[in-house]
């Protein structure tokens, strides 16, 4: 693992425990999986930080992400693996932040502040993922605590690296670097904690000092404490916790739980505007007219469809259409990150 990756990996108290079984269940194919696997996930993160990791159950995952039971079991072993992967997950986001940071071929000091301007700038954006992989996974089992602490000891190996300094600093133990990253973590978690308003990018300068003091003196601890903060990082289009299976629920307001056959319709429209009933369940493998001439009006309900062939003469086909809900849902799909999808046998 690289310097820059364990920075966002320690600093985060990611996880490195098994997170899902790579099966397709219901006989899904790997898309609807997937697509199964990010609601979960999404629903976990929002679990945890509303009533805690202690008592988060697989019930409350379910609920919010609006699967059953046997869905969430096909793809988790149990709950802990379920939150273990959520916040793999987190921390795979932090690291491309980080691999496009340029911290490659920067001194030790630029390289440690960089860094960590990307990590607090990533929590002040997303300060629920911030809660739950901070504070929260302090309380997780022993997987999760197992691998918090190994990812915590090559933090510190990282920040070792400033003894290479000087000569002052090679004087340095190495617990001296142990220390600085949990006073830096415990000063984060604290504010986590307190739901504080204050930005912690706003920490910057003085978490520098209090780790260059020791490896440059206090000369540069100082300077480090006045320097002006860097550029804010520009946020995505999308929040993060929209993106790579943590996505936030294109579906919030539909009251809808969507199913593998729905998924199917929906994406069938997409590939065909103005699609006809009969045409539409051909593309889906819906043998039943009865069934997708129900669903496709409940869709329409929902305002994921609309039906284009109503102005038509009576008895002519409908031809369907996403809205821009629909679309926004396809668009989930496409990218993998959208809310679970169920193998249905009811309309």
């Amino acid at each position: 693992m690289s310097a820059t990756a364990t920075v966002a990996v320690a600093a985060l108290g990611g996880v490195g425990v098994r997170g899902w079984h790579q099966s397709t269940p219901g006989g899904a194919n790997p898309q609807v999986a997937l697509v199964q696997r990010s609601r979960i996930l999404s629903a976990s993160i929002r679990a945890v930080d509303d009533v805690g990791y202690a008592n988060t159950s697989v019930a409350h995952i379910t609920k919010r992400a609006r699967v059953s039971r046997r869905t969430f079991y096909e793809l988790f072993s149990d709950r802990e693996a379920c939150l273990a992967a959520a916040l793999q997950d987190v921390v795979g986001l932090i690291e491309r932040e980080l691999a496009s940071a340029g911290l490659d071929g920067l001194s030790w000091r630029e390289r440690v502040r960089r860094g960590l301007w990307v990590v607090l700038s990533f929590f002040d954006r997303e300060p629920v993922l911030a809660r739950v992989c901070v504070v929260q996974s302090l309380r997780g089992g022993p997987g999760i605590l197992a691998a918090r602490e190994e990812l915590l000891v090559r933090l510190a190996m990282v920040v070792d690296e400033g003894r290479n300094e000087s000569a002052r600093a090679r004087e340095c133990s190495p617990l001296v670097a142990e220390g600085l990253v949990g006073a830096a973590l415990s000063i984060v978690y604290s504010r986590l904690l307190r739901k504080e308003p204050a930005p912690l990018t706003g920490l910057l300068g003085e978490l520098m000092g209090m780790i260059v003091l020791p490896y440059q003196g206090p000369a540069a601890a100082r300077r480090e404490q006045a320097r002006a903060l860097p550029d804010p990082i520009a946020a995505g289009t999308e929040p993060l916790v929209g993106s790579d299976g943590l996505a936030g629920d294109p579906l919030d307001g539909v009251c809808m739980r969507l199913t593998y056959r729905t998924t199917r319709v929906l994406e069938c429209v997409a590939k065909d505007p103005g699609a006809s009933n009969r045409q539409v369940a051909d593309l889906a493998g819906i043998s039943d007219q009865g069934q997708v001439s129900k669903l496709l009006s409940r869709l329409e309900r929902l305002g994921l469809l609309d039906n284009a062939g109503k102005s038509r003469p009576k008895g002519e086909a409908n031809a369907w259409e996403l809205t821009s809900t629909g679309m926004h849902v396809i668009r989930s799909i496409n990218r993998g990150v959208l809310p679970s999808a169920q193998e249905e046998h009811t309309p």
